[in-house]
């Protein structure tokens, strides 16, 4: 074990809550956890986010996918150039000039490379093609509970809890912005998250990631009640509280 004076102050405090979850809680084979409606839960250190990075660390590059809508430019060409176009159920984008092309799956830059080359076919000399992505419908997740309009909103790259809550035009007047559960399912595996957002916009913690089919419930009591075993030990304004269902 490392010692504790190269330790983050987040590490440190993970190991903190985490210590006090294990003596507050049942324990079942030396790890936490808590009895609820659908059987146990287990304290885990982080929500695992459900997209593939690179070996930097960085994000894959978004993929396109049906009802996505965009906007096609070619430099120097407005007749191959279209301001907004959609693709396809089937994953298909028609584009003046270059044609029907399989853009689903693709990233931005691989739709424009393989325009491109269309372009090339066409006898368009050193082609410029630049993609725009205007609206993001194969991407969604669900916001519910006190914010001002629930429903399915569309992810966009890089987005957060905050960017995600604001797209629902914000929450209620009253709404309980210490009860944000994030419930997210990877690799069959089922995780719920505890936020805070007003220490989240106080800067005491990052603001998280959201991903397509998570589902962001903000004041709902039996949401909350998952985590009742841990609130009385955990405050929230300083760490989230995240729990993995066992299967």
């Amino acid at each position: 074990m490392k010692p504790i004076s190269k330790w983050t102050p987040a590490k440190v405090l993970r190991v903190m809550v985490l210590s006090a979850a294990m003596m507050a809680v049942s324990a079942c084979g030396g790890k936490p956890e808590v009895g609820n409606a659908g059987g146990k839960m287990e304290v885990v250190s982080e929500l695992p986010e459900p997209v593939a990075r690179d070996e930097s660390g960085q994000l894959l590059a978004f993929k396109l996918g049906a009802d996505d809508l965009l906007s096609v430019k070619v430099f120097g060409s407005e007749d191959a150039s279209v301001d907004r176009v959609r693709i396809d159920k089937s994953g298909r984008l028609s584009v003046p000039v270059a044609g029907v092309v399989n853009a689903g799956g693709l990233s931005i830059e691989e739709l424009e490379d393989q325009l491109e080359a269309r372009l090339r076919a066409n006898y368009f000399r050193n082609p410029q093609v630049s993609v725009n992505l205007l609206e993001v419908e194969s991407a969604k997740l669900t916001l519910d509970g006190q914010v001002a309009k629930p429903g399915q909103y569309p992810v966009t790259p890089n987005m957060t809890l905050i960017q995600a809550v604001a797209s629902a035009e914000g929450t209620t007047e009253n709404a309980r912005l210490g009860e944000v559960v994030i419930f997210r399912t990877v690799n069959g595996q089922k995780y719920a998250a505890l936020y805070n957002l007003s220490a989240i916009r106080s800067g005491n913690y990052a603001d998280p990631a959201v991903f397509a089919n998570d589902t962001i419930v903000i004041g709902d009591s039996s949401a909350r009640r998952l985590f009742r075993d841990f609130i009385q030990i955990i405050p929230l304004l300083t760490t989230p509280v995240i729990v993995a269902f066992q299967r």
